[in-house]
């Protein structure tokens, strides 16, 4: 009488089985690793998309409500100080957003400089009333962008036609604002987004243009003045 066979599995069927179990494991850990990768990658894309649209909302606020009112004097010339424009650097009188106000209007900067992982553009803001040139802002700069490879400002005015004249990326006349602002940032390949061109006009009124007089005390206007 023949003895029934053992049953189970050989050694070689379970090491075989193992080893299937292994390489599907293995499979799908690689495969939410890569899910997990590509998520936080489109995360981190909205944020830095988000990050730069509110800077850039930000900006087109404040710059497009630009005050002629004189923040400083300039002793070589003996003149107001409403609007400085450079290639890397902008100051100016605007109000600041209600949340962020304490009332009346704020000397205002926009700077690009250099940082650990390229450019940045900081902003700093000072109120108006006892502003002073010399002293150092009691406000620490707010990081609006960075990852920047390249970023400057432009400016254009009316010539004596009344027409608009080219672009400049230096202001010559301190003594009064611009009629728009542009500014033009190409970002580091690694931020992996772009910004677009910002072309800002400013929204003056027909006094705005005129030159300001003499102001009596720092930070205060003549009745009527600018008006």
């Amino acid at each position: 009488m023949k003895r029934a066979a053992a049953g189970g599995f050989t050694l070689l069927e379970v090491m075989l089985a193992i080893m299937l179990l292994a390489l599907l494991l293995a499979g799908s850990y690689g495969a939410i690793r890569t899910s997990v990768h590509a998520m936080h990658s489109g995360e981190s894309a909205i944020d830095r998309t988000n990050r730069m649209r509110v800077a850039q909302e930000f900006m087109r606020h404040q710059i497009s409500r630009i005050m002629p009112l004189p923040f400083a004097r300039d002793e070589g010339s003996n003149s107001n100080l409403v609007f400085e424009g450079r290639h890397d650097f902008i100051r100016f009188v605007a109000p600041m957003p209600g949340y962020l106000s304490k009332g009346g209007p704020y000397v205002q900067t926009l700077v690009f400089k250099g940082g650990r992982n390229g450019r940045q553009l900081l902003f700093t803001n000072d109120m108006l009333n006892g502003f002073d040139l010399d002293a150092k802002s009691g406000n620490e700069p707010s990081l609006l962008l960075d990852q920047i490879d390249e970023g400057h400002f432009e400016f254009r005015t009316l010539d004596e036609n009344g027409e608009l004249t080219d672009w400049s990326d230096d202001w010559e006349d301190p003594g009064i604002t611009p009629v728009m602002v542009r500014i033009v940032v190409r970002m580091r390949p690694e931020a992996r987004v772009e910004f677009p061109v910002m072309d800002i006009p400013l929204m003056l009124d027909a006094g705005s243009a005129r030159r300001q007089q003499p102001f009596q005390s720092k930070g205060l206007l003549k009745p009527g003045q600018g008006q």
